[in-house]
């Protein structure tokens, strides 16, 4: 009996000593992977539309005189502010009649004082009768006459000191200028018609004109503005080229009418340049306020991974199977979120790293951080 019972009782430990080393092998072999939990939070939603900056205002420099430009006092995209001399024209025709003007008007104040004077004598003379009463009545006109002559040449005198201050080219206002369309010694003739010589913009202050589809949406923008107005005064732009910072805008205008031959509807928002780095004509997108979701679901939004068939997330179910899920996404929140629309619900534990090693119906260890 020694000799059977011995053999039985070596097998039996043999085989449960195999069988641990294979429940360790196989616990082994399961990978621990992190995953989290969808949740659900309010968020403001928002639709993106595309528009382009503008200034707040865009003038052109331009010749009003004839002559040859002398000198130009500014280098291509300098800020220039308010009264900055940019350019010189020939002036010397232009100081020639306002000499002629005043010593026109000189000559009318002269006469206009012989015609006091003279009148005020044939007023005397009249009333001893040693004058006409006719001869005072010329007298009285000449008066008026050189009255008026003091007048027109008084005009003539402004518009000679108008056209002559037309030679110096000022900016009309803080802001970057353009390169000169003129070249220093060039003959200009604006008297004419003006001659554009640069242009110049005001962009500390910078307009993001955009256009949503129709008419329509015109009330719901006024509904959501009336109840939270906050939401416009500071939306996300960015741009196609990279900037060194973030922009937002606030709601500045909206046109009171749609565009007949587009059937849209043109809105403005104002966005502050501080830095300059903005420009008149660039690409930007605009994500317009559409209201308020209470319960959106939102994962990380680097565990979304993209195929042919749109995007997907790593779902772990409750037997610690790897599911390949379809999800169809909303817009980001915070940068790192995602907002989830569909395929997910609040609680699903969602694969957030080690996206490359997981695969479909594949067994895990999920670990939640």
């Amino acid at each position: 009996m020694k000799r059977i019972i011995l053999p039985c009782i070596i097998l039996l430990a043999t085989a449960s000593q195999s069988c641990r080393k294979t429940s360790e092998h196989e616990s082994a072999s399961v990978p621990e992977i992190d995953v989290a939990e969808a949740f659900t939070d309010s968020v403001v939603t928002h639709k993106s539309y595309p528009g382009s900056l503008i200034a707040t205002r865009e003038v052109d420099l331009v010749a009003r005189v004839d002559g040859y430009l002398l000198s130009q006092n500014y280098n291509p995209g300098d800020y220039v502010t308010k009264g900055t001399v940019l350019f010189t024209i020939e002036d010397r025709n232009y100081r020639d009649a306002v000499t002629q003007a005043e010593a026109a008007l000189a000559t009318a104040r002269s006469t206009y004082s012989y015609a006091s004077t003279r009148y005020d004598a044939m007023k005397r003379a009249l009333a001893s009768d040693a004058v006409s009463k006719m001869e005072v009545e010329q007298a009285k006109s000449a008066v008026e006459e050189a009255a008026a002559s003091i007048k027109n040449a008084e005009a003539a005198l402004q518009t000679a000191r108008t056209q002559l201050s037309y030679c110096t080219v000022r900016a009309p206002f803080d802001g970057h200028i353009t390169v000169a369309t003129n070249d220093v010694g060039s003959y200009v003739a604006g008297e004419g018609a003006p001659v554009a010589l640069a242009k110049i913009y005001h962009d500390k202050t910078m307009y993001f004109d955009f256009s949503i589809e129709d008419g329509d949406a015109l009330a719901d923008i006024k509904s959501r503005l009336s109840k939270y107005p906050q939401l416009f005064d500071s939306m996300a732009v960015t741009f196609s080229e990279p900037l060194s910072r973030k922009y937002t805008a606030a709601l500045d205008y909206m046109a009171p009418q749609v565009d007949t031959s587009t059937g849209t509807l043109t809105l403005q928002a104002k966005i502050d340049n501080p830095y300059s780095e903005l420009r008149s004509g660039m690409y930007g997108t605009l994500a317009l306020p559409t209201g308020i979701d209470p319960k959106a679901v939102m994962v990380r939004d680097a565990s979304i991974s993209t195929d042919q068939l749109g995007d997907y997330v790593y779902v772990v179910n409750d037997s610690n199977k790897v599911v390949y899920t379809p999800v169809k996404t909303g817009e980001t929140v915070a940068d790192t979120l995602r907002i989830v629309t569909s395929g997910l619900k609040p609680g699903d534990k969602y694969v957030t790293k080690a996206l490359l090693k997981v695969r479909d119906g594949m067994e895990v260890k999920p670990v939640i951080r």
